[in-house]
């Protein structure tokens, strides 16, 4: 029960990482608000998951500043404060060379990652400056450290994400705050599932092409699993993580050693 007591706000919470950390923190003690953009899948995942009045659910577009916002302003209302957020939600979008990228597709990847993951924090940093306490866990990407032909608005998105980590986490050091990024390798989610083929399509590969390439990229030679990045989100979140704060750390089998 490391979280007992604590509320974490995840955004991105109904598949994939997000739910897995839900689930780990939930499990730990905490109670647990989820924002995503289906409704009915929302209900569903409550109704899974089983955890009464200690989880929450709102639906909203990260896209918008307005459910950013109200998602995090609900979580105070119901809970009481946000003790932890986690910065989940984010994407590729549309892969191209950059020559060919329109002005939307990079747009969206900007307001998708970055924007989400600046109107969340700027909104639940005021709880925790308030109480002197918190954690914020941006989930980032290998790609926040490297690079990939077509991935250009992605790899932007992403190294800005973990720019906006180390510099946030030498704003509210002092106050009892700490702010990482965990970088990812390759997870099969339910969204890299369901969207990867055209992702593949999209670097001139099928999709079992690519799986194959990010495992060979890595020291296990495997892609990782939901429960490894949500282990690491639990140490960041948890008291024995609290000398942790602007590290970018990767949960990608060895991809980025650094």
């Amino acid at each position: 029960m490391q979280l007992k007591g604590k509320t974490a706000a995840i955004t991105g919470g109904t598949a994939g990482i997000g739910r897995g950390i839900a689930e780990l923190f939930l499990a730990e003690g905490a109670n647990v608000a989820l924002m995503a953009r289906n409704p009915n899948k929302g209900a569903k995942v409550l109704e899974e998951i089983d955890a009464g009045d200690r989880a929450m659910f709102v639906a909203g577009d990260v896209m918008d500043q307005q459910s950013v916002e109200g998602f995090i302003d609900q979580t105070v209302d119901q809970f009481g404060t946000v003790d932890i957020l986690v910065n989940n939600a984010g994407g590729a979008g549309d892969l191209a060379p950059l020559a060919d990228l329109s002005d939307e597709s990079f747009d969206q990847a900007m307001k998708w990652n970055i924007y989400a993951t600046f109107w969340a924090t700027r909104r639940a940093l005021k709880p925790m400056l308030e109480q002197q306490s918190g954690r914020v866990i941006n989930i980032s990407s290998t790609e926040g450290k490297m690079g990939k032909p077509t991935f250009a608005p992605y790899t932007i998105a992403k190294h800005g994400i973990n720019g906006m980590t180390k510099s946030v986490a030498q704003e509210v050091g002092t106050q009892g705050i700490t702010v990482n990024a965990i970088c990812p390798g390759l997870v099969l989610t339910d969204l890299i599932m369901d969207s990867g083929p055209a992702t593949a399509a999209g670097m001139g590969m099928t999709f079992d092409e690519m799986i194959d390439m990010f495992s060979q990229e890595s020291a296990l030679k495997r892609p990782n699993t939901v429960e490894e990045v949500a282990a690491m989100a639990l140490l960041l979140a948890s008291d024995a993580g609290a000398g942790i704060t602007g590290a970018l750390l990767s949960v990608d089998g060895g991809t980025a050693q650094y």
